[in-house]
């Protein structure tokens, strides 16, 4: 399964979802900056970290913690 991580540079929050997602066992994802892509800002900019499954489109929002990461990828 494919995972993209939405962030911004100099994020605590992005970097505490690192965090959860080494607690919880994640043993790899796509890290997408955001920053100075306008589209992406206006999705993303008020929402970040978001996780995201490519194989289904589904995401999950911050805040997260190892238990909602792993029912999500369960």
């Amino acid at each position: 399964m494919r995972l993209t991580l939405f962030q911004r540079d100099d994020c605590p929050l992005c970097d505490a979802a690192d965090a959860v997602l080494a607690a919880a066992g994640v043993p790899d994802f796509d890290p997408l900056w955001i920053d100075g892509d306008l589209a992406m800002e206006a999705i993303y900019g008020t929402r970040v970290p978001v996780l995201r499954r490519e194989d289904t489109g589904a995401e999950l929002e911050w805040p997260f913690n190892t238990e909602a990461v792993m029912a999500f990828l369960a």
